[in-house]
Parts: C-alpha cells; structure tokens; sequence
C-alpha cells in the first residue's frame, strides 16, 4: 500500500490530519519536518496549494490547515531574509 500524495510522499501532513487533538505546536513540527524534505526543484508554495485542495473536506478549524496557510504567506519573507544573511558574509 503506497503512503501519501505525490506532494506528500512519506504521508506526514495527512498523518497529521488524523492525529484527534493535535496542537499547533506538533503541526509546525510536522510541517518543518515536510518542508526540508522537499526536493531542491520543488515549489513549496505549489504543493501547499496542493495539499489545502486534498484536504479541503477536513475540519476548517484543524490546526494543520493554519499552519498551511501560513505556509503560503511565509516562504518568500523568510527566503529574502536568509539570502541578505548570506549575502552579507
């Protein structure tokens, strides 16, 4: 049996989702430990789009769905930040 999505391929955001009383603490764990085991080439934004369009029928007040969403507003800021940091050596 294959585990998660082709965007979530080892199955941590859906695992999360059936976790009952998962705080948002443990999603942003989860959603760390996703994020760095995307590869080099891939989108974060696009697969966070993806993942909110399979999940979309799970509770809107489930903590990974705001967790999600944050996701799609942070990458840029953080990356602009971390390359100035870089730059700056």
């Amino acid at each position: 049996m294959r585990k998660g999505t082709p965007g979530d391929p080892r199955g941590l955001i859906q695992d999360a989702f059936r976790i009952e009383g998962i705080t948002p603490e443990a999603c942003r764990s989860i959603f760390l430990d996703w994020a760095l085991g995307l590869p080099d080439n891939v989108d974060a934004r696009d697969e966070i789009g993806k993942l909110l369009q399979i999940h979309a029928h799970e509770k809107e007040d489930h903590p990974m769905k705001g967790i999600l969403r944050d996701g799609l507003r942070r990458p840029a800021d953080a990356r602009r930040r971390r390359s100035r940091a870089r730059a700056a050596r």
